[in-house]
């Protein structure tokens, strides 16, 4: 497959990539920097949003604008005055957490995690944001909160340290999850497991740190199936879009490495693209 760098954003900490089918425009964040960026199809226009502190993911929101999990809560983002607004703070005494990664569900739920701001601590949890803003913590003693992806009746989520993707039974109207168990279970040496989308077919793509790429499982068996190499150490998320929807955008980080490793290596941190043939489930907007 033929990875092609998409933009050159050289983030410190790239994740978050969302694609929003309604404007045809593509997010990304950078969590370190504290920038939201938005890449416009149809003006080939790059534009960012400066913050006040790190942004762990960004979703669209269904009535305009965009939601976003900050370090301290999740918050409402005019994309336009760029003015924000807390909708809560489910954690105000974890001091030392911020939230990570995060998206919609198809009910238009938004879900994000937190993690230990030094990833030493298991202080972490997964959110759910429902329509009515109403916040409810889902899964505790979590590491590093990372990738989310639906099919069906089930729920997949990355808590990294683990390096398992756990696979929940999802009750769609409720929102509940339960009768967690092991999809996928990275092998030593590929790098850490980091956030993920889900195609068509059920199977997941999941972003390799500290490895290089990102692979495609079978959840079901427990089998990689392909892998995509980047030219760039972290892969830290993946997510469909697109016209035919299945344009991968893999976005990477700069966090850690040496000169020597960037002068090798110059793309690093920025978004990248490749069509991989087969077509992704779409993002999904926020309906609250």
């Amino acid at each position: 497959m033929n990875v092609e760098l998409f933009i050159d954003s050289r983030s410190t900490l790239g994740e978050g990539p969302c694609y929003n089918q309604m404007k045809d425009e593509f997010y990304w964040v950078d969590i370190l920097e504290k920038k939201i960026g938005i890449y416009s199809f149809k003006t080939k226009q790059i534009s960012y949003i400066t913050l006040n502190s790190y942004v762990g993911t960004v979703a669209p929101r269904e009535k305009g604008g965009l939601i976003a999990a900050l370090q301290d809560g999740l918050y409402f983002i005019d994309e336009y005055t760029k003015e924000v607004h807390q909708i809560t703070d489910p954690e105000p005494e974890q001091h030392s957490n911020r939230f990570n990664d995060g998206k919609c569900d198809p009910e238009g739920r938004f879900w994000a995690g937190t993690m230990d701001g030094e990833e030493k601590k298991t202080t972490g949890s997964l959110y759910c944001l429902d329509t009515d803003l109403n916040v409810e913590r889902k899964i505790d003693n979590v590491g590093i909160s990372n990738g989310l992806a639906w099919y069906n009746d089930w729920m997949y989520f990355i808590d990294t340290p683990t390096m398992k993707v756990l696979r929940y039974d999802y009750d769609s109207s409720t929102s509940k999850i339960s009768n967690p168990k092991t999809a996928v279970e990275f092998p030593q040496g590929v790098g850490f497991p980091d956030g993920m989308t889900v195609d068509e077919d059920g199977m997941l793509w999941i972003a390799h740190f500290a490895g290089f790429g990102v692979s495609r499982w079978n959840p079901y068996t427990n089998e990689q199936l392909e892998f995509i190499e980047v030219p760039a150490p972290n892969a830290t998320s993946c997510t469909f879009g697109g016209k035919d929807h299945a344009d991968l955008f893999i976005t990477t980080a700069r966090k850690g490495m040496s000169k020597e490793e960037l002068e090798k290596y110059p793309n690093s941190g920025g978004v990248f693209k490749v069509n991989t043939g087969v077509k992704g489930v779409l993002n999904h907007a926020f309906k609250g």
